[in-house]
């Protein structure tokens, strides 16, 4: 009976110690936060996104936010409930912008908006390592776009290509609202865990690492004309985050 007890013993740590170096093999090792590698254009949050004044670029990109209803208009003559548990603090910057999106659009959901962020952020992370500028037209207003584009250009003339493995998102939150002109430019922190790579022509790794999972701040700012019947939000500005 010990005899049996000690080789099931034996087996189970085996199996441990093998899913354990699994783990290890596919994630790799959590560094620190690292700058993030997906700032190709950077500009002020508090700078007009467009030249135009109804929130849209003139190539009229915008970013599709999951969560967005086509159906806001009608909801706004549902009275809004004002919770900003987990959203923002009470007499807040961010919770008085709000107040002020939802004076123009009673619909607004903020909840369904930070969700959906995460989402775009996911998308657009991706599209941009794989150089898919089809994608990005559609998701980025047209001066970001014109960044990323060039950023990818730059790196299929070095003949380089890039990796990325989302792992988790751990942290999508509003950090700033701003609304002028019925335009509303909201702020959204990203704390994501992911593995980032960029290899050469001949497949060696000349930044970040294929193994490595490394934290990594963004702050990314859309923008939209509120009470539109259009429910789409732009991109329009990306800064360091910390």
């Amino acid at each position: 009976m010990q005899d049996s007890f000690d080789v099931t013993t034996i087996i189970f740590l085996a199996l441990a110690v093998f899913v354990i170096w699994r783990l290890r093999s596919v994630l790799g090792q959590k560094t620190g936060a690292e700058r993030s590698p997906f700032r190709p254009v950077e500009r002020n949050r508090t700078e007009p996104p467009t030249g135009r004044t109804d929130g849209r670029s003139d190539g009229d990109n915008v970013v599709r936010l999951p969560g967005a209803d086509r159906g806001q208009a009608a909801a706004a003559a549902v009275a809004p409930v004002r919770d900003w548990r987990g959203i923002a603090e009470p007499g807040s910057p961010v919770a008085s912008g709000l107040e002020q999106v939802l004076q123009l659009e009673p619909g607004f959901d903020p909840r369904a908006f930070v969700e959906g962020s995460k989402k775009a952020y996911e998308a657009i992370v991706l599209a941009f390592n794989k150089g898919d500028r089809k994608t990005l037209r559609t998701l980025l207003s047209r001066e970001v776009a014109e960044g990323f584009e060039r950023a990818i250009t730059e790196r299929e003339q070095r003949k380089e290509t890039a990796e990325t493995t989302f792992v988790s998102i751990d942290k999508a939150e509003i950090v700033a609202v701003d609304v002028k002109n019925r335009v509303a430019q909201v702020t959204v922190r990203f704390l994501s865990n992911l593995i980032t790579a960029t290899r050469d022509a001949e497949g060696k790794v000349v930044d970040g690492s294929a193994e490595a999972v490394v934290e990594v701040p963004d702050v990314w700012t859309f923008a939209r004309t509120m009470g539109s019947r259009d429910p789409n939000w732009q991109l329009v500005a990306t800064e360091a985050g910390s």
